[in-house]
């Protein structure tokens, strides 16, 4: 696959999110966007579909951690909504992923790439020390969830774009690598930790970026996504 963009939709509403949508109505090719919990829960599945029919790619980001079956069955109702992507907590352990992509898996074989978040991107060292009683060092961490979601079939991780080349590296160039936390030089950084510039993602491997704030609460969004994709897709 090809790298590209994914606007995050941090919306929480219908309205708000199709008022933002339609001004790249004029575009030749529809964005990737991102539907999250905010839009997801306040809208719930019907806006997913309206924003399929609209002809953008959509990865469904709801983070999904529970025991095996619950989201094993979870899984198999958002496989009836024609979503692009979607992700879990790879911390759920394997078996959680596992089952996962079984539930994901329609009938006739097919399925949305499955991907897993290895540590968010607003999580330092010393908060997983403290809040998760996890001492590793964190690049340990997020490469031993990514080999763990490897091994359980999954297409790829979410991730900082600072780990995907160790990500590539310890899973295969083929394995994705979906990373938020990405800002234009000299933007604000927000909640998140582990950020860089969509020139500096492509420059560390990342597949895809995740870019919310930066083209969401610009001035002009259509041409701040156009310089992200300049940046990162080139």
């Amino acid at each position: 696959m090809g790298k590209d963009v994914i606007i995050a939709l941090d919306f929480d509403s219908r309205e708000k999110t199709l008022a933002f949508l339609d001004r790249f109505a004029g575009e030749e090719r529809k964005p990737f966007v991102k539907i999250g919990m905010e839009l997801y829960y306040a809208e719930g599945p019907s806006i997913v579909r309206e924003i399929k029919a609209r002809g953008h790619k959509i990865f469904l980001d709801l983070k999904l951690h529970d025991i095996p079956n619950t989201v094993k069955k979870a899984m198999a109702a958002l496989s009836r909504l024609d979503v692009d992507m979607t992700n879990l907590h790879a911390a759920g352990t394997r078996a959680m992923m596992e089952a996962a992509l079984e539930g994901l898996t329609r009938p006739d074989g097919t399925r949305p790439l499955l991907i897993a978040v290895t540590q968010l991107t607003s999580t330092s060292q010393e908060r997983m020390e403290r809040d998760l009683l996890i001492e590793k060092p964190l690049d340990q961490v997020v490469m031993h969830y990514a080999r763990c979601a490897a091994e359980a079939g999954l297409a790829g991780v979410v991730c900082s774009p600072l780990e995907a080349g160790k990500v590539h590296g310890a899973c295969g160039h083929g394995f994705l690598t979906v990373t938020p936390g990405v800002r234009f030089a000299g933007g604000e950084v927000g909640d998140q930790v582990r950020v860089t510039t969509p020139a500096k993602a492509k420059e560390l491997g990342s597949d895809y970026i995740v870019v919310g704030r930066p083209v969401t609460q610009a001035e002009d969004p259509v041409a701040a996504y156009r310089r992200c994709v300049a940046e990162f897709v080139g």
